[in-house]
């Protein structure tokens, strides 16, 4: 089938327009929340986790799968969050359910050392008497290959009980998940345990440039972020990103339950923009009817953070959710996978499967359907369909991962998108600023002398050297075009591109 696929190449074209398929992972009974690691080392390597206690591998880069069953003295029961170190370890965190303790009592870590055909019996972290230990996710430090687990803890999972109380709790393990310290709590505001607008939870951790540890989380005051620059022994004040308006539970028609949770992410590679943290979300800001994806970044370790920016590009009054997004550390470029109802005219619960991509730090983003349209999918409002979706990137080895419900019968899959095998149509601009200049710029879109667009305008800042636009010319006709730097109505920088709608170097 035709879909569509992009890569940005710095002055080249990306492919829009182009082809890959989407693969049946499972569609054993109740398979949904998937989670899915490309190994960095070898990206024919790839490891997906799904609830209840499934594990899938691939050798051959995600076109054919290996489905187990995980077992664990501890239990298996769900929330899959895989992981993966720099020395092809995999690990399968999820909670617990063991025979001689309770349910969610503790966060269960087994680990692979052999691409997931075997697992560790496993360990664990939190356990703390009767609390319920939840909605956990983890980091492996690039550096030292220690492991980072945030999650949440609640006196009691669900009690409306006014002096029921949720916290967000830190571990880490220095030896390949054999032991884990004690958990300390890193919230200084807590939560209630309705599980609900009001409990904290959404901790993604995520990994800086000198070993710092980042990680936001939603809440009473929306989503807050909190950092450590010594491994997790101490922790910043919270800082509030966002007030994340209506909350981060909300109601998707046709979804059993649906949120916003943030995802929290950094980029590791040696691009423009080495060092900045990106925090990915969903709301209903703009009505109930109106869901959409959010992006903010900081370029300061999390002290102050830009505006947010809407990710998807869809008509107002339509649904875009469960996003989950990554960094492909190897470019820095962002790409993140969502639900998305803005082309559904026949039945309003009709739901797609989109990607989004940004080459820019977030500047601006392209976003396309993973599958054709008659692929959409009707959900069940009965039918649990799980908390999140996923996605794993690296040197543009793109593999998104998702649930879908046809006939009432849930399935996972993911996509073989290739993003270094396919450009054509978006180019990668980025002017040259003159030395020393502080102010405002615009970058014009020009057809011969007439002007076409202003396609963007900024102010620089001190020391600023240059900046990445992309432009997409398949929305326009074939021709030659320029593209100016405009300082004060002068032009300063300009690029000619001859848009043939073929172009492909």
């Amino acid at each position: 089938m035709k879909n569509s696929v992009l890569i940005v190449l710095c002055f080249c074209p990306i492919v829009i327009l182009g082809q890959h398929r989407s693969i049946l992972i499972t569609d054993k009974k109740g398979v949904c929340e998937p989670s899915i690691k490309v190994n960095p080392n070898n990206t024919d390597e790839i490891v997906a986790g799904i609830v209840l206690d499934h594990i899938a591998r691939s050798v051959d880069g995600g076109e054919t799968w290996q489905l187990d069953k995980l077992t664990s003295p501890y239990g298996v029961w769900g929330d899959p969050v895989i992981d993966v170190d720099t020395a092809g370890s995999f690990y399968y965190y999820h909670l617990s359910n063991p025979p001689d303790g309770d349910w969610i009592d503790r966060i269960v870590c087994q680990r692979s050392d052999d691409g997931g055909e075997t697992w560790t019996k496993g360990t664990y972290t939190g356990l703390n008497g009767s609390k319920d230990q939840d909605k956990h996710w983890s980091i492996v430090d690039p550096y030292t290959n220690d492991s980072y687990l945030t999650w949440t803890e609640f006196d009691k999972y669900g009690s409306k009980d006014s002096t029921c109380m949720s916290r967000i709790r830190f571990s880490k393990s220095t030896d390949k998940a054999l032991t884990w310290t004690t958990p300390k709590t890193i919230s200084q505001q807590s939560g209630d345990c309705i599980d609900d607008d009001d409990t904290v939870e959404g901790a993604v951790p995520a990994l800086g440039p000198q070993g710092e540890i980042f990680v936001s989380w939603a809440g009473p005051r929306g989503i807050v972020f909190s950092r450590s620059t010594d491994k997790g022994e101490n922790w910043s004040d919270e800082v509030l990103v966002d007030s994340m308006p209506n909350g981060w539970n909300f109601h998707i028609p046709g979804i059993y339950r649906a949120n916003g949770l943030p995802i929290t992410k950094c980029d590791l590679s040696e691009g423009e923009h080495h060092g900045r943290i990106y925090i990915n979300w969903c709301d209903q800001r703009s009505g109930e009817n109106d869901t959409d994806v959010w992006l903010k970044y900081s370029d300061d370790q999390g002290r102050t953070w830009s505006e947010a920016l809407k990710v998807n590009q869809a008509k107002p009054e339509s649904h875009q959710f469960f996003t989950w997004m990554d960094v492909d550390q190897a470019t820095g470029e962002l790409y993140f996978v969502y639900y998305d109802r803005s082309r559904s005219s026949d039945n309003p619960w009709s739901t797609e499967v989109y990607m989004a991509f940004s080459a820019d730090g977030g500047a601006t983003f392209i976003e396309f359907p993973v599958e054709a349209a008659d692929r959409a999918f009707v959900p069940n409002p009965e039918v649990f369909f799980g908390d999140y979706n996923n996605i794993s990137v690296y040197d543009g080895i793109a593999r998104p991962i998702w649930t879908r419900l046809e006939n009432g019968q849930l399935s996972v899959w993911t996509s073989i998108l290739d993003m270094n095998e396919l450009r054509t149509g978006i180019f990668r601009i980025r002017p040259e600023l003159p030395s020393g200049y502080e102010g405002e710029y615009c970058l014009e879109l020009f057809s011969g002398k007439k002007r076409k667009k202003v396609l963007s305008k900024k102010k620089f800042q001190k020391g600023d050297s240059s900046f990445t636009y992309i432009w997409d010319a398949n929305k326009y006709p074939k021709g030659v075009y320029e593209i100016k730097l405009m300082i004060d109505r002068k032009k300063v920088w300009s690029k000619e591109i001859n848009w043939d709608g073929e172009t492909e170097r």
